[in-house]
């Protein structure tokens, strides 16, 4: 992810680069204070917030990315768009709470990110050992479209399993942030 094309606000915070578990995680506590004080003006802030419901799902992705699911689960719950239902379905996935993830991936249907996440996850998985290996994982990437629900399979399956399915599943989950944040900035800022 290049930071440097964010704001100073939202640039630090992403740096240094996070790998988030498909778990809860353990909350960047050296983060909280900056995140606490972020508001939509000065997070964005030289740029102007042209739209504020992506802008809000932004700060709900920025909890998530430093582990706080509690405090991203209100933001995201409280955006009435696709992109906080989103959100709300990765912080699901991550809980987890595999079926409630579902029910929101289900409500966000398809997804402009899907195309370019498709695309990734079946990148990542080539560059793995894993391709070769189970059946089910050529299927989640040779598909012809993402399938939000195959991945959080996988994520519960590999989440137990551990070692190079679990590596694949949390890059793949990381690119997935990456593409639905920037999307979600690009909306915010754009006229």
């Amino acid at each position: 992810m290049n930071s440097e094309s964010y704001p100073p606000a939202i640039a630090e915070l992403l740096y240094p680069e996070r790998l988030q578990p498909l778990g809860p995680g353990n909350p960047n506590l050296e983060a909280k204070p900056r995140l606490e004080s972020l508001m939509v003006e000065s997070a964005f802030a030289p740029a102007q917030v042209k739209r504020t419901h992506p802008a809000e799902a932004c700060l709900a992705g920025l909890w998530l990315y430093h582990d706080f699911l509690e405090e991203s689960h209100k933001r995201s719950q409280d955006l009435a768009s696709v992109e906080g239902s989103y959100w709300h379905g990765m912080m699901h996935r991550r809980e987890p709470d595999y079926a409630n993830a579902k029910y929101w991936f289900r409500r966000v249907g398809r997804h402009p990110v899907f195309e370019s996440l498709h695309k990734a996850a079946a990148e990542l998985a080539a560059q793995s050992d894993l391709l070769g290996q189970p059946p089910a994982w050529k299927a989640l990437v040779r598909a012809e479209e993402w399938d939000p629900c195959a991945f959080i399979d996988w994520c519960e399956r590999s989440k137990v399993e551990e070692g190079e399915a679990e590596l694949l599943c949390r890059r793949m989950q990381q690119r997935e942030w990456e593409l639905l944040f920037d999307h979600c900035f690009r909306m915010a800022v754009r006229d």
